[in-house]
């Protein structure tokens, strides 16, 4: 039996807010029109339990945040507005056989409350991304406990199964529930927006609302990567969880608005299980694991390397000694090299050498793709069974020459910064560093070095960098 009784896909701009926006919130009329339809809806249901996966809760890069404790409040104080308070019971069964489920099947998650929050100088409380629809469905119903999940970047994949979870719970407890997936989709559509207008952010719309019309899942977790990542959308990852939770049924989704006149993409769906015995999972998962086999097939020699090292590390706990099967071109070669490890885009670890070390470039990658895992002191140490969600990439530094810092370009060269024993050094082209000051306050910040008060010697080199 399926306790999962409505399934939608919610905006949560705060405009919409008679209090907030001012005359304003008419401008997404349609918007108000189909949330009110769903908090009528929801109220038909009588629901136990309603749970939410938002993208504004207290987020971690590498777990999802499962809120826990007896009660959860929130308020839009911050948006000037002192009308809305929501003060909810939390389902505290239901949350912590989640989170137990969790535990067992490897989804990465924590239960955080005040506590816990409090750490980070945070507080347990509800977010404008649960508020905003918790608004429209508290006008007509509110005789349910939450369960508040904020998502986080570990995994497409893992974010489906947490969906599965999500309803087997549901199933067991014999709760009538509702899944609100909270996200508002493009914040490129216009230029007056939050974000610069971008040709993506309408394309990207319009693509997730086609595709979840058809009830695509495979296409939804298969849209084009620099679309998604162009776009600046936070709902999507909200849909990912939702789909898991409809796992083993085909998919119909209906759209009951959709509306941008503000640059950002607000769409309301409903979503119905249609046809049952529909496996998405076990088809989304061979995807997976034919990309990482073209993956690997298709590597270049740089990387391929650090990989095979890695694996090699991690079943025999020594390295690579036999360099037969290396290519000369990096036995040939003396250089520093970088190894980098990104988990789900995250940075998962880095260690590199701004000169050689050792007698060649496969030996500094053999030496550098082990520290990165192992012992990089920002992160714990990388385990055999998160290789396959790993990117790798090798940065190869070209010798590095004196330069002033009108010669820099954050784009193209890295940088060294020296004050006598003091070294700092940034590979280029990195995100979020897109200025000559940001490069050099950043390299000077890593070295110890004082940015503003200190002279130091500035050195810049290019790098060849090799990825997956």
């Amino acid at each position: 039996m399926n306790n999962i009784l409505g399934y939608y896909l919610m905006p949560h701009p705060p405009i919409i807010i008679p209090d907030i926006g001012r005359g304003e919130e008419n401008k997404i009329e349609k918007t108000s029109v189909a949330c009110e339809k769903i908090g009528r809806e929801i109220a038909d249901i009588k629901p136990d339990t309603i749970v939410i996966v938002t993208p504004h809760g207290p987020m971690f890069s590498d777990v999802v945040a499962i809120s826990a404790g007896k009660h959860i409040y929130g308020d839009l104080n911050q948006f000037r507005c002192s009308n809305i308070k929501i003060s909810l019971d939390l389902d505290e069964e239901f949350v912590t056989s989640l989170s137990l489920k969790c535990h067992l099947e490897g989804i990465q998650s924590v239960l955080v409350d005040d506590k816990l929050l409090g750490r980070y100088g945070r507080k347990l409380e509800l977010d404008h991304g649960s508020i905003v629809p918790l608004y429209f469905i508290n006008k007509y119903y509110n005789d349910y406990k939450l369960v508040h999940i904020t998502y986080s970047m570990i995994g497409d994949l893992n974010l489906y199964k947490l969906g599965i979870l999500i309803s087997n719970t549901a199933e067991e407890l014999n709760r009538k529930t509702v899944f609100i997936a909270s996200g508002d989709l493009s914040h490129k559509l216009k230029e007056e927006g939050p974000y610069s207008y971008s040709l993506y952010g309408p394309k990207f719309d319009k693509e997730f609302i086609e595709t979840l019309e058809n009830g695509d899942v495979v296409k939804c977790f298969n849209l084009d990567d620099t679309m998604v990542e162009e776009s600046a959308q936070c709902g999507l990852y909200s849909v990912y969880t939702l789909l898991g939770s409809m796992q083993g049924n085909g998919i119909k989704g209906t759209v009951l608005s959709y509306e941008g006149p503000f640059g950002v993409g607000y769409g309301v769906m409903k979503f119905e299980p249609t046809s049952k015995d529909v496996d998405s999972y076990k088809v989304l998962k061979e995807y997976e694991e034919n990309s990482y086999n073209e993956k690997i097939k298709n590597s270049n020699q740089y990387v391929k390397l650090a990989r095979e090292n890695l694996e090699h590390y991690f079943k025999y706990k020594n390295p690579i000694n036999d360099l037969s099967n290396v290519d000369d071109e990096l036995k040939n070669q003396k250089h520093g090299v970088f190894v980098s490890l990104k988990k789900f885009k995250n940075l998962r670890g880095c260690i590199g050498t701004i000169q050689s070390t050792t007698d060649n470039v496969a030996k500094e990658i053999i030496r550098n793709s082990i520290e990165a895992a192992i012992h990089d002191p920002r992160f714990p140490e990388v385990t055999e069974d998160e290789l396959k969600d790993i990117d790798i990439s090798v940065d190869v530094l070209m010798d590095a020459e004196i330069s002033s810092k009108e010669e820099l370009d954050p784009k193209k060269y890295g940088v060294i910064v020296t004050k006598g024993y003091k070294r700092g050094l940034l590979l280029p082209n990195l995100e979020g560093v897109n200025t000559i000051k940001d490069q050099l306050h950043i390299a000077c910040d890593k070295a110890g070095i004082d940015y503003f008060n200190d002279d130091f010697h500035i050195e810049r080199f290019e790098v060849i960098k090799y990825e997956e």
